[in-house]
């Protein structure tokens, strides 16, 4: 019952309005503040993709600690088109990156970083 976890509450209406995407968000939630330990991790509606996404900072220790870096969390059993990752950055106002958090069935978390554009790795 995720609605008896102390983290529910602000995740609430957005679990709510997209059902189908609450145990992602939830999962992906718990991580970045539990686990990783971020910082102003708030949740956002991205209403285009029928879902929601996570902003926040990193710890305090990270080198960018001040950037405000966005998830959007997914399933691992969800099919995703550009046209959907495209959304997705348009909800966001376009940031430069984005990371996909893609939760398992076992609860796991892989997190991938998307660019806007074609971007040069970095050496």
């Amino acid at each position: 019952m995720l609605e008896l976890h102390p983290s529910y509450p602000a995740l609430a209406s957005i679990a709510e309005r997209y059902p189908a995407h609450r145990g992602s968000l939830f999962q992906t939630y718990n991580d970045l503040l539990l686990a990783q330990q971020w910082r102003e991790v708030e949740v956002i509606d991205l209403g285009d993709c029928r879902r929601g996404a996570l902003q926040g900072k990193r710890p305090k220790t990270a080198t960018d600690a001040d950037a405000l870096l966005h998830v959007v969390p997914c399933s691992l059993a969800e099919s995703i088109s550009l046209d959907w990752i495209q959304n997705a950055f348009k909800s966001l106002d376009n940031p430069q990156s984005l990371y996909l958090a893609v939760v398992s069935d076992d609860s796991s978390i892989v997190y991938y970083k998307l660019s806007s554009g074609i971007v040069k790795p970095s050496i």
